[in-house]
Protein backbone atom coordinates (compact mmCIF):
# COMPACT_ATOMS: atom_id res chain seq x y z
CA UNK A 1 0.00 0.00 0.00
CA UNK A 2 1.22 3.47 -0.90
CA UNK A 3 -0.07 6.79 0.45
CA UNK A 4 0.57 10.33 -0.81
CA UNK A 5 -0.64 13.60 0.70
CA UNK A 6 -1.78 16.29 -1.73
CA UNK A 7 -2.62 20.00 -1.66
CA UNK A 8 -4.87 21.60 -4.26
CA UNK A 9 -5.33 25.32 -4.87
CA UNK A 10 -9.03 25.43 -5.79
CA UNK A 11 -11.67 28.15 -5.63
CA UNK A 12 -9.22 30.37 -3.75
CA UNK A 13 -8.72 27.73 -1.05
CA UNK A 14 -6.03 25.30 -0.04
CA UNK A 15 -7.69 21.88 -0.33
CA UNK A 16 -6.09 19.03 1.59
CA UNK A 17 -6.25 15.51 0.23
CA UNK A 18 -4.56 12.15 0.32
CA UNK A 19 -4.38 9.20 -2.04
CA UNK A 20 -4.01 5.58 -0.91
CA UNK A 21 -3.19 2.89 -3.47
CA UNK A 22 -3.41 -0.90 -3.14
CA UNK A 23 -0.69 -3.05 -4.71
CA UNK A 24 -2.93 -3.83 -7.68
CA UNK A 25 -5.16 -0.96 -8.86
CA UNK A 26 -8.36 -2.14 -10.56
CA UNK A 27 -10.09 1.22 -10.30
CA UNK A 28 -10.08 4.52 -8.44
CA UNK A 29 -12.59 6.23 -6.20
CA UNK A 30 -13.02 9.83 -5.04
CA UNK A 31 -14.29 9.92 -1.45
CA UNK A 32 -16.53 12.86 -0.48
CA UNK A 33 -17.22 13.29 3.24
CA UNK A 34 -20.25 14.73 5.01
CA UNK A 35 -20.91 18.14 6.53
CA UNK A 36 -18.97 19.12 9.65
CA UNK A 37 -16.55 16.19 9.45
CA UNK A 38 -13.47 15.31 7.37
CA UNK A 39 -11.89 12.68 5.14
CA UNK A 40 -9.71 11.24 7.91
CA UNK A 41 -12.78 9.69 9.55
CA UNK A 42 -12.99 7.15 6.71
CA UNK A 43 -9.57 5.62 7.35
CA UNK A 44 -10.84 3.14 9.95
CA UNK A 45 -13.62 1.28 8.12
CA UNK A 46 -14.45 2.57 4.64
CA UNK A 47 -11.02 3.05 3.07
CA UNK A 48 -9.74 -0.44 4.03
CA UNK A 49 -12.85 -1.94 2.37
CA UNK A 50 -12.28 0.09 -0.81
CA UNK A 51 -8.61 -0.95 -0.91
CA UNK A 52 -9.63 -4.61 -0.53
CA UNK A 53 -11.91 -4.10 -3.54
CA UNK A 54 -8.84 -3.05 -5.55
CA UNK A 55 -9.60 0.67 -5.60
CA UNK A 56 -7.14 3.50 -5.19
CA UNK A 57 -8.79 6.05 -2.88
CA UNK A 58 -8.52 9.80 -3.33
CA UNK A 59 -10.05 11.55 -0.31
CA UNK A 60 -10.18 15.28 0.32
CA UNK A 61 -11.43 17.80 2.89
CA UNK A 62 -14.03 20.14 1.47
CA UNK A 63 -13.90 23.93 1.74
CA UNK A 64 -14.17 24.97 5.39
CA UNK A 65 -13.62 21.40 6.63
CA UNK A 66 -10.85 19.32 8.15
CA UNK A 67 -7.35 20.36 7.08
CA UNK A 68 -8.56 22.50 4.15
CA UNK A 69 -8.72 26.28 4.42
CA UNK A 70 -11.84 28.39 4.79
CA UNK A 71 -14.11 29.51 7.59
CA UNK A 72 -15.53 26.47 9.36
CA UNK A 73 -19.02 25.78 8.05
CA UNK A 74 -18.96 28.30 5.22
CA UNK A 75 -18.32 28.11 1.47
CA UNK A 76 -18.39 30.66 -1.38
CA UNK A 77 -21.26 28.87 -3.15
CA UNK A 78 -22.71 25.47 -3.94
CA UNK A 79 -21.13 25.77 -7.38
CA UNK A 80 -17.72 26.09 -5.71
CA UNK A 81 -18.25 22.74 -3.95
CA UNK A 82 -19.12 21.07 -7.27
CA UNK A 83 -16.07 22.66 -8.90
CA UNK A 84 -13.77 21.29 -6.19
CA UNK A 85 -15.24 17.81 -6.69
CA UNK A 86 -14.79 18.14 -10.45
CA UNK A 87 -11.14 19.15 -10.14
CA UNK A 88 -10.41 16.24 -7.82
CA UNK A 89 -12.10 13.85 -10.29
CA UNK A 90 -9.97 15.30 -13.11
CA UNK A 91 -6.84 14.83 -10.99
CA UNK A 92 -7.71 11.17 -10.34
CA UNK A 93 -8.40 10.56 -14.03
CA UNK A 94 -5.00 12.01 -14.85
CA UNK A 95 -3.27 9.92 -12.18
CA UNK A 96 -5.08 6.70 -13.16
CA UNK A 97 -5.87 7.19 -16.87
CA UNK A 98 -6.83 3.56 -17.55
CA UNK A 99 -8.82 2.95 -14.37
CA UNK A 100 -12.62 3.16 -14.05
CA UNK A 101 -13.48 6.07 -11.74
CA UNK A 102 -16.13 5.93 -9.02
CA UNK A 103 -17.46 8.25 -6.32
CA UNK A 104 -18.00 7.18 -2.72
CA UNK A 105 -19.97 9.84 -0.88
CA UNK A 106 -21.67 10.25 2.48
CA UNK A 107 -24.46 12.62 3.56
CA UNK A 108 -23.60 16.07 2.16
CA UNK A 109 -21.06 14.28 -0.04
CA UNK A 110 -23.92 12.20 -1.43
CA UNK A 111 -25.80 15.38 -2.28
CA UNK A 112 -22.75 16.67 -4.15
CA UNK A 113 -22.01 13.38 -5.92
CA UNK A 114 -25.55 12.90 -7.21
CA UNK A 115 -25.88 16.53 -8.27
CA UNK A 116 -22.48 16.34 -9.97
CA UNK A 117 -23.63 13.33 -11.97
CA UNK A 118 -26.95 14.96 -12.86
CA UNK A 119 -25.54 18.36 -13.85
CA UNK A 120 -22.44 17.24 -15.78
CA UNK A 121 -21.52 14.80 -18.50
CA UNK A 122 -19.59 12.91 -15.88
CA UNK A 123 -17.57 9.95 -17.18
CA UNK A 124 -17.94 7.81 -14.07
CA UNK A 125 -18.21 4.06 -13.64
CA UNK A 126 -20.44 4.20 -10.58
CA UNK A 127 -21.52 6.09 -7.47
CA UNK A 128 -21.98 4.83 -3.92
CA UNK A 129 -23.98 7.25 -1.75
CA UNK A 130 -24.56 6.51 1.92
CA UNK A 131 -27.29 8.44 3.77
CA UNK A 132 -27.29 11.08 1.00
CA UNK A 133 -28.34 14.53 2.19
CA UNK A 134 -31.37 14.95 -0.06
CA UNK A 135 -33.90 15.95 2.59
CA UNK A 136 -33.57 16.66 6.31
CA UNK A 137 -35.29 14.26 8.70
CA UNK A 138 -36.48 17.16 10.83
CA UNK A 139 -38.14 20.47 10.09
CA UNK A 140 -36.23 23.49 11.49
CA UNK A 141 -38.39 26.08 13.28
CA UNK A 142 -39.99 28.54 10.85
CA UNK A 143 -38.39 31.51 12.57
CA UNK A 144 -34.95 29.94 12.10
CA UNK A 145 -35.63 29.31 8.40
CA UNK A 146 -36.85 32.87 7.84
CA UNK A 147 -33.89 34.32 9.73
CA UNK A 148 -31.49 32.11 7.80
CA UNK A 149 -32.90 33.18 4.43
CA UNK A 150 -32.60 36.81 5.47
CA UNK A 151 -28.98 36.23 6.50
CA UNK A 152 -28.37 34.50 3.15
CA UNK A 153 -29.12 37.83 1.47
CA UNK A 154 -27.45 40.11 4.04
CA UNK A 155 -24.64 38.14 5.72
CA UNK A 156 -24.24 34.81 3.87
CA UNK A 157 -21.02 33.93 5.72
CA UNK A 158 -22.37 34.21 9.26
CA UNK A 159 -22.26 30.84 11.04
CA UNK A 160 -24.72 29.55 13.61
CA UNK A 161 -25.05 26.21 15.45
CA UNK A 162 -26.30 23.55 13.03
CA UNK A 163 -28.54 21.89 15.60
CA UNK A 164 -27.21 18.44 14.68
CA UNK A 165 -27.49 15.96 17.55
CA UNK A 166 -24.35 13.77 17.61
CA UNK A 167 -26.38 10.93 19.12
CA UNK A 168 -28.04 10.55 15.71
CA UNK A 169 -24.89 9.34 13.95
CA UNK A 170 -24.76 5.88 15.53
CA UNK A 171 -26.49 3.49 17.93
CA UNK A 172 -23.04 2.71 19.39
CA UNK A 173 -22.24 5.14 22.28
CA UNK A 174 -18.46 4.80 21.82
CA UNK A 175 -18.76 5.95 18.19
CA UNK A 176 -20.78 8.98 19.28
CA UNK A 177 -18.13 9.82 21.88
CA UNK A 178 -15.37 9.45 19.29
CA UNK A 179 -17.26 11.87 17.02
CA UNK A 180 -17.71 14.37 19.85
CA UNK A 181 -14.01 14.24 20.79
CA UNK A 182 -12.68 14.69 17.26
CA UNK A 183 -10.97 18.14 17.18
CA UNK A 184 -11.58 18.54 13.42
CA UNK A 185 -15.36 18.16 13.73
CA UNK A 186 -17.41 21.33 14.21
CA UNK A 187 -21.03 22.38 14.75
CA UNK A 188 -21.51 25.58 12.78
CA UNK A 189 -23.08 26.32 9.42
CA UNK A 190 -23.56 29.42 7.29
CA UNK A 191 -26.68 30.20 5.22
CA UNK A 192 -24.53 29.81 2.09
CA UNK A 193 -23.73 26.23 3.06
CA UNK A 194 -27.14 25.14 4.32
CA UNK A 195 -29.83 26.55 2.02
CA UNK A 196 -28.20 25.79 -1.37
CA UNK A 197 -27.58 22.19 -0.24
CA UNK A 198 -31.21 21.82 0.85
CA UNK A 199 -32.38 23.20 -2.50
CA UNK A 200 -29.95 20.97 -4.41
CA UNK A 201 -31.28 17.92 -2.59
CA UNK A 202 -34.85 18.61 -3.68
CA UNK A 203 -33.64 19.39 -7.20
CA UNK A 204 -31.84 16.05 -7.36
CA UNK A 205 -34.96 14.17 -6.27
CA UNK A 206 -37.07 15.96 -8.91
CA UNK A 207 -34.49 15.30 -11.65
CA UNK A 208 -33.39 11.80 -10.69
CA UNK A 209 -34.80 10.37 -13.93
CA UNK A 210 -31.84 11.97 -15.76
CA UNK A 211 -29.29 9.88 -13.83
CA UNK A 212 -27.46 7.51 -16.16
CA UNK A 213 -24.61 6.34 -13.91
CA UNK A 214 -25.16 3.09 -11.97
CA UNK A 215 -25.53 4.14 -8.34
CA UNK A 216 -25.87 2.32 -5.05
CA UNK A 217 -27.87 4.14 -2.38
CA UNK A 218 -27.74 3.05 1.26
CA UNK A 219 -29.71 4.49 4.16
CA UNK A 220 -30.85 3.62 7.67
CA UNK A 221 -34.59 3.75 8.30
CA UNK A 222 -34.11 5.36 11.72
CA UNK A 223 -31.69 8.09 10.56
CA UNK A 224 -32.75 11.14 12.63
CA UNK A 225 -30.60 13.55 10.61
CA UNK A 226 -31.35 12.84 6.93
CA UNK A 227 -34.72 11.42 5.87
CA UNK A 228 -34.38 7.99 4.26
CA UNK A 229 -37.69 8.65 2.48
CA UNK A 230 -35.92 11.31 0.40
CA UNK A 231 -33.44 8.63 -0.73
CA UNK A 232 -36.32 6.26 -1.43
CA UNK A 233 -38.07 8.93 -3.51
CA UNK A 234 -34.89 9.55 -5.51
CA UNK A 235 -34.58 5.81 -6.12
CA UNK A 236 -38.20 5.57 -7.27
CA UNK A 237 -37.64 8.39 -9.78
CA UNK A 238 -34.84 6.66 -11.69
CA UNK A 239 -33.89 3.29 -13.12
CA UNK A 240 -30.16 3.76 -12.51
CA UNK A 241 -30.04 3.09 -8.76
CA UNK A 242 -29.93 0.10 -6.45
CA UNK A 243 -31.24 0.76 -2.94
CA UNK A 244 -30.27 -0.95 0.31
CA UNK A 245 -32.15 0.09 3.46
CA UNK A 246 -30.97 -0.91 6.93
CA UNK A 247 -33.82 -1.32 9.37
CA UNK A 248 -33.19 0.83 12.44
CA UNK A 249 -29.90 2.17 11.09
CA UNK A 250 -28.72 5.64 12.10
CA UNK A 251 -26.90 8.24 10.00
CA UNK A 252 -23.33 6.89 9.80
CA UNK A 253 -23.96 3.30 8.78
CA UNK A 254 -20.22 2.60 8.55
CA UNK A 255 -20.01 3.27 12.31
CA UNK A 256 -23.36 1.77 13.26
CA UNK A 257 -24.37 -1.73 14.39
CA UNK A 258 -24.92 -2.77 10.76
CA UNK A 259 -21.44 -1.63 9.62
CA UNK A 260 -20.07 -5.06 8.70
CA UNK A 261 -23.14 -5.98 6.63
CA UNK A 262 -23.21 -2.56 4.99
CA UNK A 263 -19.52 -2.55 4.02
CA UNK A 264 -19.73 -6.13 2.69
CA UNK A 265 -22.74 -5.16 0.56
CA UNK A 266 -20.84 -2.19 -0.92
CA UNK A 267 -17.71 -4.27 -1.60
CA UNK A 268 -19.76 -6.92 -3.39
CA UNK A 269 -21.61 -4.31 -5.47
CA UNK A 270 -18.35 -2.58 -6.44
CA UNK A 271 -16.71 -5.89 -7.36
CA UNK A 272 -19.54 -6.59 -9.80
CA UNK A 273 -18.89 -3.23 -11.49
CA UNK A 274 -15.20 -4.05 -11.94
CA UNK A 275 -15.68 -7.44 -13.61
Amino acid sequence: MQETELQFQLQGHEIYGFCVEPELVNGAVVLVHGFGEHSGRYREAVIPMLLEAGLAVMAYDNIGHGKSSGKRGHCPSYHALLEVLHEVVVHVKTQFPKAPIMLYAHSMGGNLALNYALRNSADLEAIVATSPYLRLAFQPPKWKVLLGKLMLKLIPSITLPSGLDPNGISRIPSEVKKYQNDPLIFDAVSPMYSFPIIDAGEWAIANASSLSIPSLLLHGTADPIIDFKGTLEFHNNTTSTSLKLFDGGYHELHYDKCAAEMLAHIKNWISQRLV
